[in-house]
C-alpha cells in the first residue's frame, strides 16, 4: 500500500468570517535539484522609502482584485506580475496553508493572508518587475535546521521583541513568511524524497 502523503495530513486552519477582510495570498513554490534536494523560492522586497516592509525576505503574492476568481488566483497573479513564474503552466498546485492575519500596509485595517503551495516544473529563468530586488532558492534542508535558526531584534513601544528568525546570505527570512515556513517544514516535505502525485 502506498504510504500517505504529507498533503493528507494537512489541516489548515481557516479564518472564520475571512471573506469580510481585506484578502491576500501568497505562493510557496517548492522545486526539486538535480541532486534530489527540495529547495524553495523567496523573493527580497526592492527598498522603497517609507515601506515598513523594504527589503524583507517574503514569498511572490499580493492582494485579491475584483478579477480574481479566488485567493489561489490572486497567488498566481502576483507571483506571474512579481517574477514572471506562470505557476498556471509549469507549477503543480500541492496544498493550502493555514489562513494568518496581519494589517494592511498603509493602515492599521486587518488583512487575512492565505498561502498556497505549489511544485515548480518549469525554466530557471526569472523575469523581476520593480517591487522585487532578487529572487533566492534556499535548500529545504537549511531551513529546517535547528542550527541556522536565530532572532531578530524587533523595537516596539514596549521594549524589544526578539523575532523568530532564518537567516541565510545576509538575508532574514522572519514574520509572516517565517510562520508560513514552519508550517509548511511541520508536514514533513523536506524529509520526503517525493513529492506526492
Amino acid at each position: 500500500m502506498r504510504p500517505k502523503s504529507w498533503v493528507s495530513h494537512l489541516r489548515p486552519h481557516k479564518i472564520p468570517f475571512r471573506r469580510r477582510f481585506a484578502r491576500a495570498s501568497v505562493a510557496l513554490i517548492v522545486r526539486t535539484t538535480e541532486s534530489g534536494g527540495k529547495e524553495l523560492l523567496f523573493i527580497q522586497r526592492a527598498r522603497r522609502e517609507g515601506d515598513p516592509w523594504s527589503g524583507d525576505m517574503a514569498f511572490p503574492g499580493g492582494r485579491l482584485q475584483p478579477e480574481d476568481r479566488s485567493a489561489r488566483a490572486a497567488a498566481e497573479r502576483e507571483t506571474l506580475e512579481e517574477t514572471g513564474i506562470e505557476l498556471n503552466r509549469h507549477g503543480r498546485y500541492l496544498a493550502r496553508l493555514s489562513d494568518l492575519i496581519t494589517r494592511h500596509h498603509s493602515r492599521w485595517r486587518p488583512m487575512v493572508v492565505t498561502p498556497y503551495v505549489f511544485e515548480w516544473q518549469g525554466p530557471k529563468a526569472v523575469l523581476l518587475n520593480h517591487e522585487v530586488e532578487r529572487v533566492v532558492w534556499v535548500p529545504l534542508d537549511y531551513l529546517a535546521a535547528c542550527e541556522n535558526q536565530s532572532q531578530l531584534p524587533w523595537p516596539t513601544p514596549i521594549g524589544t521583541l526578539n523575532m523568530p528568525c532564518c537567516r541565510y546570505q545576509g538575508a532574514c527570512i522572519w514574520g509572516l513568511s517565517y510562520s508560513m515556513l514552519q508550517e509548511l517544514l511541520a508536514t514533513g516535505i523536506n524529509t520526503r524524497s517525493e513529492i506526492p502525485q
